[in-house]
């Protein structure tokens, strides 16, 4: 869990991408790719459980996925998330792929 840092997140190589943040004490994972443009997530600004994409300013919630901010209109996909004890575990469906670390 030390790899991701409060207010930050972790692109993980999978497909579709997602990404893990540390936000408000907890973990949330959201599929990486901005749906304003194909913008990682993961390279953007967290405050408050909210991401900001840096490349056009759209915000996420990262609790549901709801688009807080223009220009992004359509939500990101929220993925559950369990910490056991130094280990985050993402629930992703079965139609994501799992790439081995790149």
């Amino acid at each position: 869990m030390k790899e991701i840092p409060e207010d930050e997140g972790l692109r993980l190589t999978t497909v579709p991408p997602v990404s893990v943040f540390a936000a408000d004490g907890e973990f949330f994972c959201v599929d990486d790719t901005c749906t304003h443009e194909t913008y990682s997530l993961a390279e953007g600004w967290v405050e408050n459980c909210v991401v900001e994409c840096s490349l056009h300013l759209a915000k996420f919630s990262l609790r549901t996925g709801e688009v807080l901010s223009a220009p992004a209109s359509a939500p990101v996909a929220v993925h559950p998330v369990s910490v056991i004890g130094d280990d985050i575990f993402v629930a992703l469906p079965n139609s994501y792929l799992v790439k081995e670390n790149e």
